[in-house]
This record gives C-alpha cells, structure tokens and sequence, in this order.
C-alpha cells in the first residue's frame, strides 16, 4: 500500500552532521527493530544489519524473531515474505519501489491462468514472486533448496515451476525431471555473457567460474561450481581457489572479501558493454539515508491482504518445514 505520506518520507532531509550507523543503531534499539539484510545489499547495509543472508535465511529469521519490527533490507517480495509469515509485526522496507524483474515476469492472473491450464499439476514457485502467486502455490522455494525440495516429489509427479526458466532448466538437467516452466528470468543473472566469462578465463586460467544457477544455459556451462548465493559464499570459504570470476550480483562480494580477505574476487562481466549490470538496479535503490528515515518514521509499511495472506503462508511453511527437515 504505497501512500503519499509512504513516498514523502524519502525526501525528509537527515542531518548533515549526523552519525548514521549510530543513529541507526540507537532507533533499533529504541524500538525493539531487527534488520534484515540480503547479501545483494551495498556493503555498508550488510553491516549494519542484525542478520544478513539469503532470500531462505531471511525468512527462517523473521519467522523466529521476536522483534516488534522488522526492517528489509532487499525487495519488496522479501517484505511480503516477512509478513506473511509475521502478521503481527510491523515490516518495513527502506524504499517500496525496490522491486524484482523476476517477480514482474509472473503477473499473478496470468500465472493463475497457467496454473488453472494445467490441472493436476504440483505448483513450485520461485520466492522471488509476489504474495499474490505465492497464493495460487503449493510449495515456495528458494535456490538454495529448489533442487532439494523437488526431488521431495515423486518422480512421476506432474509438477509446474515458475518464474524463473534458468533455475527451472537447470533443476529439470540435475534431477532428470520435466517440470513445466513459466517463462520468466532475472535481469541481472539473464544479463551475463558466456564469451566474455570465457574470455577472462583464458586470462586468469586459475580462477574459478562459480555461477548463480538463475543465469543462462551458457554461463552455466563453462562454470566450475553452481549454486545459490549461499552456496558460493560458503565454497569460496572452504575452496583452495585464491580467484574467482563470480556471477551473480556483485553485492556478494563484501561477504566473500570479509570471509575471505586473502582471495580475489572478479565481477563477472555482463553482455553490456561499459554497464555494472551484474549489480541490481533495485537492491541499489536501498541506502544507510533510507534506512535510517525508515526506522525514523516506521515507514513504508508493507500490508498484505489477509485472505491472500491466509493462502500464501501455507506453501512457505511447507518450504521452512521441509528445508529444516532436510537439514537446509
């Protein structure tokens, strides 16, 4: 629910003088505020934060918290997730226009429609969607547990995956399943190019590809290690590799060069020329000012319809239930 009074916060002045990670950190105590950071968040963010991680850790850590609010830092579809799972709880995000391209790729009627076209089928959606689809699902996943909880099901179990065709694809090639895929990508993961990766490679023939399953085909091919966010964090700790060419969002990368201060890390390049696009235009939007007015102000607030709501939480509980029964 975007209102004016939501919008005008953004443009209220903060004090030039003004230490912002002390301030920030004096209105989360006042106000008994838990920040939520995902690792695609400016580095300054990610430290300030009370948790930092993954769309599948972001959600285990609001469903658990006991703070009175909730601050996510991310996208709005994060937000929604936070309070579909907390009702109760006051969440806020630091700017409501920081969407997700792969959320707008599945508009929820139409997705419904695909849904309804197909009867008999398991519905797996992505996290990355909206409330809305994520009422029409039967179980959420998130990269880090997608191939986990497919092979749940029975391999002869008719499933529909949406929205995004790259981490279908690449599940369907893993498991040997045929989910039908809805036709949607992310616009950071869909931007990287296969021959410049390959490319710089040839150029640093020690590195290590290590690629978000959400990219392309191609990309995926000539990596050496594939795996959610989360993954390629915790390789790039346990790996001898001192380089890696990493692609995915480069927000990452703060993580990776504090756990791993003594490696190098290389942005893969995108199929843009002179463009940081493996950097999300949306995820950038939040900054330490927006945060800080955020918790000021306790605005924008995200609402969800509590009928959509009601529908919604069902297949995230299935996907928190099965990730923690599989040990995820």
């Amino acid at each position: 629910m975007l209102t004016n009074q939501s919008i005008g916060y953004m443009d209220a002045p903060v004090p030039k003088d003004i230490d912002l990670r002390e301030a920030i950190d004096q209105l989360r105590k006042e106000k008994n505020a838990v920040i939520l950071a995902h690792y695609y968040q400016t580095g300054d963010i990610q430290d300030i934060a009370d948790y930092v991680g993954d769309s599948l850790a972001l959600a285990q850590w609001a469903a658990k918290s006991q703070a009175d609010i909730l601050v996510l830092c991310g996208v709005h579809f994060m937000g929604e997730t936070a309070k579909i799972l907390c009702p109760d709880k006051k969440v806020l995000v630091p700017d409501l226009n920081a969407g997700c391209s792969l959320a707008d790729s599945c508009p929820a009627p139409a997705f419904a429609e695909f849904v309804k076209a197909h009867p008999g089928h398991t519905v797996i959606s992505y996290v990355n969607t909206s409330a809305a689809v994520k009422a029409v699902t039967d179980v959420v996943v998130t990269s880090t547990n997608a191939r986990q909880i497919v092979e749940s099901f029975p391999v002869d179990t008719p499933l529909i995956f949406g929205p995004d065709r790259n981490l279908g694809s690449y599940i369907n090639r893993v498991t040997g399943r045929n989910m039908l895929l809805w036709d949607g990508a992310c616009h950071v993961h869909e931007q990287f190019s296969a021959e410049k990766i390959q490319a710089l490679k040839e150029r640093y023939p020690e590195a290590e590809v290590i690629t978000h399953p959400e990219c392309k085909r191609a990309v995926v091919e000539i990596s050496d290690f594939v795996g959610s966010t989360a993954a390629l964090l915790k390789h790039t700790i346990k790996s001898t590799t001192q380089r890696f060419i990493v692609a995915t969002e480069s927000g990452v990368i703060h993580e990776m060069r504090k756990q791993s201060p003594d490696k190098e890390f290389i942005p893969a390049p995108s199929d843009k020329d002179a463009c940081a696009c493996n950097e999300c235009n949306y995820m950038r939007l939040n900054t330490m000012e927006k945060l800080y007015n955020c918790l000021r102000f306790e605005m924008p607030e995200i609402f969800v319809d509590e009928e959509v709501r009601k529908k919604a939480v069902k297949p995230i509980l299935r996907m928190l239930e099965i990730s923690e029964r599989l040990g995820l």
